[in-house]
C-alpha cells in the first residue's frame, strides 16, 4: 500500500499497468473503510497491490547461501582488496590472511564500502545512516499484523514505511529520508533519540492506537546511495575482467534476483547490462 500524490500517479501507475501488476486505486473514503486503524489524514488516495509483500532479508540471504553451497560453491569470509591491474586485467585479490586469490573474472558488490574499495568511486557513492524501529503492539490486537494491514509506505512529506508483524518482531517503521553520511566500518549502531522521537510522532499521527507503543527492537543500517540513486553494473574502467555492482540507494535488496541475473548474463557474455547502469554517467558527474 502506498499513499501518493499526483506526481506518483503520473509516473508510477502507467508503469504498473505496463508491467501487468495487479493494483487498486483507492479513495480516502475507501482507505478509511478498509483500514480503520490508520489515520489517512492528508492522503487523498492510495495504491494497493494485493499480490505484493515484503522480503525477509536475513532469511533470503541464508536461502541463497544454502543453495550456493548445495550446488558445490565455496563460501569464505575474509577482507579482500583489489590487487594490481596490468594490461587491462586485475591480477587477483588480496585476502586478509595474505593470500592472493586468482580467477578469470572478479565481481565486486561491497555495498556502502564501494567507495572505499575503489577510490575513484568515492565521490559517487554516499553511505548514509538509517534507523529502523520495531514497536510492540497491544496484546491480542491483530489490527497491526500482516493479517489485517499490508506493508505500506507514505508517499507524502514524511516518507515513512513499515512492515506489520514482520515475523513476530513487532511493528516495523523507518524513515526513508537519507540520514547523515557515515563510515560503515566505524559507525556506532545505537539509535538516536531524535530519530526515535520522530518515529513516535509519526505513529501518533498515522497510527493513533500505537501512540504509547513500547520500543522492543531497533537497527541502525546504511544506504549506499549513488549520485543519481540508480544502480551500477559495469566493468571497471581499467580492467576488463572486473565487474562492479552497487548503487542500491535503499532499494537494492528487493531487486537482487533480477540484478543477479543481469550480472550473470554480463559476466558470461550472454547479454550486455543496461547502458543506464554504466559507470560513465557517475564519473562524468564527479568530474564537474
Amino acid at each position: 500500500m502506498a499513499g501518493a500524490d499526483d506526481s506518483y500517479e503520473r509516473a508510477a501507475l502507467p508503469l504498473l499497468q505496463e508491467a501487468g501488476v495487479r493494483f487498486e486505486k483507492l479513495s480516502f473514503v475507501e482507505c478509511t473503510k478498509r483500514w480503520p486503524q490508520v489515520n489517512f489524514e492528508g492522503v487523498s488516495w492510495s495504491v494497493f497491490e494485493p499480490d505484493s509483500g515484503f522480503l525477509a532479508a536475513r532469511r533470503g540471504c541464508e536461502a541463497v547461501l544454502n543453495a550456493f553451497l548445495k550446488e558445490g560453491g565455496q563460501y569464505r569470509q575474509a577482507q579482500v582488496t583489489p590487487s594490481s591491474i596490468t594490461n587491462n586485467r586485475m591480477q587477483g585479490v588480496s585476502a586478509s590472511a595474505g593470500e592472493i586469490l586468482k580467477a578469470e573474472q572478479y565481481i565486486f558488490a561491497p555495498g556502502p564500502w564501494l567507495g572505499k574499495v575503489f577510490s575513484f568511486l568515492a565521490p559517487s557513492i554516499t553511505p548514509t545512516r538509517q534507523e529502523v524501529f520495531f514497536f510492540g503492539t497491544p496484546a491480542g490486537d491483530l489490527r497491526f499484523t500482516e493479517a489485517q494491514l499490508p506493508t505500506w509506505i507514505d508517499g507524502g512529506e514524511t516518507p515513512f514505511f513499515g512492515v506489520p508483524g514482520n515475523h513476530w518482531r513487532g511493528f516495523k517503521i523507518a524513515d526513508d529520508n537519507r540520514g547523515p553520511v557515515i563510515d560503515p566500518s566505524t559507525m556506532e549502531r545505537q539509535i538516536s533519540q531524535e530519530k526515535l522521537e520522530a518515529a513516535r510522532a509519526y505513529m501518533r499521527m498515522r497510527f493513533p492506537a500505537l501512540a504509547g507503543a513500547p520500543l522492543i527492537e531497533s537497527r541502525v543500517c546504511q544506504y549506499e546511495n549513488s549520485t543519481d540513486h540508480k544502480f551500477i553494473l559495469d566493468r571497471h574502467p581499467e580492467a576488463d575482467n572486473v565487474w562492479i555492482v552497487g548503487g542500491g540507494s535503499g532499494h537494492g535488496f528487493k531487486q537482487g534476483p533480477v540484478m543477479g541475473e543481469m550480472v550473470a548474463n554480463a559476466v558470461l557474455g550472454l547479454k550486455a547490462p543496461p547502458t543506464e547502469m554504466g559507470l560513465g554517467r557517475l564519473l562524468k558527474m564527479g568530474s564537474h
